[in-house]
């Protein structure tokens, strides 16, 4: 079980961008790390558009999002390209990373998958907040609203 104040588990996956990605590329700036059920859904769609909208505020207040779902490379591009999204999207297809995070349980009607969870990391790579089981509509503002508290 993943906790504040805890060193973030690493990840080597897969970007929207056809490149791989790991946590240590983004040590020297906080990290949004938000993962979500499944592309082009109507919570997950809402998510990823309003982090795509406050997405040069939140890169001013120091930090990088990324979203991470088991979807495929495919799917994501697909995603990414009908709405426009800015963010970094991930491919975890066996959700090793997911269920490293404990972003990975029963979703009651929707049966076993990933849960909507958001982790802000520091720059040093400790995990400094968690937000659970997260509502898609107005996540992006509350964590806009701590990164600026910790910026004071």
């Amino acid at each position: 079980m993943v906790m504040e104040g805890e060193k973030a588990p690493g990840f080597k996956l897969m970007g929207v961008d056809g490149k791989e990605h790991t946590l240590n590329e983004f040590k020297g700036k906080a990290l949004v790390l938000y993962f979500y059920p499944k592309d082009d859904t109507p919570g997950c769609t809402i998510e990823a558009n309003d982090f795509t909208k406050h997405l040069a505020e939140i890169r001013k207040l120091g930090a990088e999002v990324v979203g991470i779902s088991k979807d495929d490379h495919d799917s994501h591009c697909k995603f990414r390209d009908k709405y426009g999204l800015k963010v970094l999207i991930l491919s975890d297809p066996t959700s090793e990373t997911i269920k490293a995070y404990d972003s990975y349980g029963d979703r009651g009607i929707f049966g076993w998958g990933t849960i909507r969870n958001t982790f802000i990391i520091d720059k040093t790579g400790k995990i400094i907040k968690i937000y659970k089981k997260v509502s898609a509509a107005g996540h992006a503002e509350e964590v806009v609203s701590y990164l600026k508290i910790i910026q004071e």
